[in-house]
């Protein structure tokens, strides 16, 4: 098999996996078997524990600098702590489907901020597709307000912008670490960061999970939420960006509101109300014209 129809595969199961994952959130957090702070604390320590075996079998060498280490600092925070906490806390709250749409407003909080900080010139086109991601959002949000759960799925979808929000500022903060550095090393000393700062955050909800309750359907989504959806995800993106480039890597994320909206629908019975499939095409609209370059560029 070619590097790149592996490649291909890989990035499709990551997809698979995160979609599968917001699914078995919801599954254990609506049942009461772990809080969000639990779970996540669970997936960054199994993770990192995962990322140093990764390293223990194949070991990089590359030493990094002590300049970099308030970057690195920060990445765990935006991408793992802060973000992480966020997004598992608001999928609590709200519905998978409306989590996996609003998690793709992270490219258009990228396109607002490259004009903003890097001095990038916004078109026409643009400018439109922000628009129209934004209409989407709050579609979305105003919707689900409305749709028999109250305030707990308006806040729930204001914590998933936020994450998203958080993740824009990681994206843009770690692009030069990956330049830089081994990726699958930035991302274990990231991860092991922000493991120390979810820690004191999780604990208590970790304590007070009740094992015994835990039958092969629990363990089983515990497993998927932590190998699948976070250890594997991650190194198969990394994969991914390495074989195929960031472009493509980054269009696979426009799979998962398919794949989260069916395994939603299947095993959570979630439904597919009108709401959500026009706020889901004025929020794929969006990404796709606001991350649109000129011909000439």
């Amino acid at each position: 098999m070619q590097l790149k129809t592996k490649a291909h595969l890989g990035l499709l199961s990551a997809n698979i996996f995160f979609s599968i994952n917001l699914s078995a959130v919801k599954y254990l957090t609506t049942n009461h078997f772990v809080q969000s702070f639990g779970i996540n604390l669970i997936r960054v320590a199994v993770s990192t524990i995962l990322f140093w075996i990764l390293y223990l079998g194949k070991p990089v060498k590359s030493k990094i600098d002590r300049a970099d280490l308030p970057r690195f600092i920060i990445c765990a925070f935006t991408g793992i702590a802060f973000n992480q906490m966020l997004f598992l806390k608001g999928l609590s709250l709200t519905y998978s489907i409306h989590a996996v749409l609003l998690i793709l407003s992270a490219p258009i909080f990228i396109t607002i901020f490259a004009a903003l900080f890097l001095k990038e010139r916004i078109t026409a086109i643009q400018m439109v597709g922000l628009g129209l991601g934004i209409c989407g959002a709050v579609l979305l949000i105003s919707m689900g307000k409305n749709s028999g759960s109250g305030d707990n799925v308006l806040l729930g979808d204001t914590l998933i912008l936020i994450n998203a929000l958080s993740y824009t500022i990681y994206f843009i903060m770690v692009k030069p670490l990956m330049l830089k550095y081994n990726p699958v090393q930035v991302t274990r000393m990231i991860f092991t960061i922000g493991f120390f700062v979810v820690l004191p955050f999780g604990w208590n909800e970790f304590t007070v999970i009740n094992w015994t309750v835990f039958g092969w359907v629990e363990y089983g989504c515990l497993g998927l939420i932590v190998v699948g959806g976070t250890f594997l995800a991650y190194l198969l993106n990394l994969y991914g960006i390495k074989i195929l480039g960031a472009s493509i890597t980054g269009a696979y994320i426009y799979l998962q509101p398919i794949f989260a909206a069916i395994i939603a629908m299947i095993f959570l019975n979630e439904s597919l109300g009108w709401y959500k499939v026009v706020a889901g095409i004025l929020i794929f609209t969006g990404v796709y014209l606001s991350n649109k370059k000129i011909a000439h560029e």
